[in-house]
């Protein structure tokens, strides 16, 4: 680290300790809980997915979930004239049978020294550096929200490239919580859900309509199709080849494409290529206990870098399972162009 280098982390130190409220960033410090919050929302905002989800703080590690929908119809009425009959309240949240559980988390980065030198001619570099540590942490939480199946005391990357053992995501949270909405087989091939000419779903549209039916009709407000880029790409193609190639055919391909089984659809970013998901965005949390975030900022001149250690308390939640439904997507199989063989 050179001198300017040296001149500049010194002033990077200055300004965080002075962020956080601390006298030394190279001691473990616990997170003051309204300077949290805003780090969460810097966080988030890095994201194009994660402004449009609940990113909430809670006070305990296990509890029942902050929000939810109304858990089915409450109105009517009791004839209290007649004896022995009274009103009986319903359970609008109905929220004791879903609960949440947060795991620590740790996202341990670090910088050589030769990128504080290349960075030292910028002034913002602590709010150069911070975003990129940012970054990286809601890109993890968007590939942990989908992928995420467990959470291992030892992680592995190597073995779980998508951080499937870090945290368990939106859709495993489903699976454990009401696992008849995840849909894992078809009928035309046992483990498989084939989706194209032929298969258990003609098209897109085909398998919307009715993974659709597997959510109340008193929940379906606000829905979308949360669909993956390689299933919207096989729709494209099969659209542009049926409706032909002159300029008026074309023209039609972008309403035809505007919403699939009546639902306005979008592709997260992480999202899983073969991944279809139906919910409201209003229904996917990611809850984070206040208070539970430490950091420790080390210089390590023998590996020549500077190490950043964050940790916190979070997890993930589908605040109504109900309104959740979804494929297995390592099930999905598409028709390939042979016309006969499905992968």
């Amino acid at each position: 680290m050179n001198k300017t280098t040296r001149l500049a982390f010194h002033q990077m130190e200055a300004r965080l300790a002075k962020t956080y409220g601390v006298e030394n960033v190279h001691e473990t410090f616990t997170v003051e809980p309204t300077l949290e919050q805003k780090l969460q929302d810097k966080i988030v905002e890095q994201s194009t997915f994660l402004p449009r989800v609940n990113v909430l703080s809670v006070d305990d590690l296990e509890g029942q979930n902050v929000l939810g929908s109304a858990s089915g119809p409450a109105s009517g009425r009791t004839d209290t004239s007649v004896d022995g009959k009274e009103r009986s309240p319903k359970d609008l949240l109905n929220l004791v049978a879903s609960g949440y559980r947060l795991y620590q988390t740790n996202t341990d980065v670090y910088i050589r020294y030769a990128t504080m030198d290349a960075w030292s001619k910028f002034p913002d570099l602590a709010e150069r550096y911070q975003r990129y540590v940012q970054q990286r942490m809601a890109n993890d939480r968007e590939i942990i929200g989908w992928h995420g199946t467990s959470a291992a005391p030892d992680t592995d990357l190597s073995a779980n490239p998508m951080m499937q053992d870090v945290n368990k995501g939106w859709l495993q949270y489903v699976r454990e919580k009401m696992a008849a909405n995840i849909l894992t087989t078809g009928e035309k091939q046992a483990g498989e859900i084939r989706i194209g000419t032929g298969g258990d779903f003609v098209n897109l549209d085909h398998a919307v309509l009715e993974l659709v039916e597997g959510i109340p009709q008193y929940l379906r407000q606000n829905l979308v199709a949360l669909i993956g880029s390689e299933l919207v790409g096989r729709e494209k193609t099969a659209l542009a080849v049926a409706m032909g190639q002159t300029p008026s055919e074309k023209t039609l391909t972008p309403a035809a494409l505007a919403n699939f089984g009546g639902l306005a659809w979008e592709t997260p970013s992480n999202f899983p290529g073969r991944g279809l998901v139906i919910t409201s965005l209003d229904n996917l949390s990611i809850y984070v206990q206040s208070g539970s975030w430490r950091r420790h900022i080390k210089d390590e001149p023998k590996k020549d870098r500077l190490e950043d250690y964050n940790s916190r308390n979070e997890g993930y939640v589908v605040e109504t399972p109900e309104k959740f439904v979804a494929v297995e997507f390592d099930k999905v199989k598409l028709l390939q162009p042979d016309g006969t063989t499905w992968s």
